[in-house]
């Protein structure tokens, strides 16, 4: 019943994220302009929504109210908890050293998200690399790995996975994408090493004295705050929890138990810390106010073209796991990857006769047999990964390059970084393609 145009208010908004950054940056960096931006497409797509369609538009709404309300209680309390972990001193800046704490970064991610084991670790990898004179690259192969990539294992990961695991994907799922995970991450952490190894050589040619010896050169490493890794092991306690129903007679835990116990832990978290800690972090409310703003329009617009695409879908000529994987990954190089990936697997459910309108359809999507898992394996893993295309493909992405450059590293720009990951990625998301799609 609903018209194609009805789907205009939520590309506005996507295009919106991924244009006015890079023409209007001063003004886009507001969070104020970004929540008038995201009111004013979404506000009146709701009021004619309702008034057009009546009960089952407030329905529709109602359930991607309580998305939302979900969905940021993990993030915040993910943002908050993980604000208030400091690593202090620093590591060698060696290709082998630096190599293995981007591996350290992608198991990370899985537990406190992409986001989080950005900001714990960026830092730290800056002050380990400071003495040496090319560094964009080490921030590059970063985003690459901690910022997306790592990211596939679990619904803490990236938030694809989360708004999956709220549409009925059992916790434990994306486990099973762990041959994929591997795959890439094995292979752009072999491609850095390399790379790094070169790189550093040059040095060595280029400037006097030993290189090796000044990288080599470090301070302690520490943990301030570490009592917030419990509450982070709470936070994954609670998801877990909530996924298999534990101590609800029926089943399933009601609205508001999970996000309170999330924003209960969250706020813990905040006031047993020190000031002095989230001073070092130089931990600032505003992303997660940004990432609040955006999704706000996102969750409220995105409805229309969820449900055409689940009922129209099969007219794309989408088919195979592959097709899924690049569709997906592609729109996730340059729109936010979350709602992309709710766009293509409400595309596949629909191809199957699963409605997109239940709250866990795709629990119901699952229940097909294992084509129905190879679809949603693709368009899991095109989401999280191919997010690090672009600056602009995953949240974490722009607030490493910013971080980088606040500490004196020159950052290739927008193409010059789709260079990298031309050069770097989309011949292993092809390898990927070839042995899993």
């Amino acid at each position: 019943m609903l018209p194609l145009a009805s789907v205009l208010p939520f590309a506005v908004l996507l295009l919106s994220i991924a244009i006015l950054p890079l023409a209007i940056p001063r003004c886009w960096g507001s969070n104020r302009n970004k929540a008038i931006v995201a009111g004013i497409l979404a506000v009146p797509f709701a009021t004619w929504l309702v008034a057009t369609y009546g009960g089952p538009a407030v329905h529709q709404l109602e359930d991607s109210i309580l998305d939302y309300v979900s969905f940021m209680a993990l993030l915040g309390s993910l943002f908050v908890i993980s604000g208030g972990i400091h690593v202090r001193g620093s590591l060698a800046g060696t290709p082998s050293a630096n190599t293995v704490l981007l591996a350290i970064g992608a198991v990370l991610a899985n537990f406190v998200g992409t986001t989080g084991a950005s900001v714990l670790l960026i830092r730290p990898l800056l002050r380990a690399n400071q003495t040496r004179k090319r560094q964009a690259h080490i921030v590059v192969f970063f985003i690459f790995v901690v910022s997306n990539c790592g990211g596939l294992l679990t619904p803490l990961g990236d938030p694809p996975l989360f708004l999956g695991f709220l549409k009925g994907v059992p916790f434990a799922w994306t486990l099973g994408l762990w041959p994929q995970w591997l795959l890439v991450n094995g292979l752009v952490l072999l491609v850095f090493n390399i790379v790094d190894q070169l790189v550093l050589q040059r040095e060595e040619r280029e400037r006097p004295g030993a290189q090796l010896e000044e990288v080599l050169k470090h301070l302690p490493v520490g943990i301030v705050g570490g009592h917030n890794l419990v509450f982070l092991g709470g936070i994954v306690l609670v998801i877990v929890a909530k996924g298999q129903g534990w101590g609800a007679a029926a089943g399933t835990w009601p609205f508001g138990v999970q996000e309170l116990a999330m924003a209960a832990l969250g706020l813990a978290g905040f006031v047993s810390t020190r000031h002095e800690v989230r001073a070092a972090n130089n931990f600032t409310f505003a992303p997660i106010i940004e990432v609040g703003a955006l999704f706000a329009g996102i969750f409220v617009t995105m409805g229309a073209p969820l449900l055409i695409l689940n009922a129209r879908g099969a007219r794309l000529g989408l088919t195979e796991p592959w097709h899924y994987y690049w569709a997906t990954g592609l729109l996730s190089s340059f729109l936010d990857n979350a709602p992309t990936y709710l766009t293509f697997a409400a595309t596949a459910a629909g191809q199957v006769g699963v409605s997109a309108e239940g709250s866990r359809y795709l629990a119901a999507f699952l229940e097909k047999g294992g084509g129905a898992a190879a679809l949603l394996g693709a368009i899991s893993s095109g989401a999280v990964m191919m997010g690090a295309n672009t600056y602009i493909g995953n949240g974490p992405n722009f607030m490493v390059k910013a971080i980088a450059e606040e500490n004196g590293v020159k950052m290739p720009s927008f193409f010059g970084y789709m260079a990298w990951s031309g050069a770097i990625l989309i011949p292993i998301f092809v390898v990927e393609t070839l042995l899993f799609f």
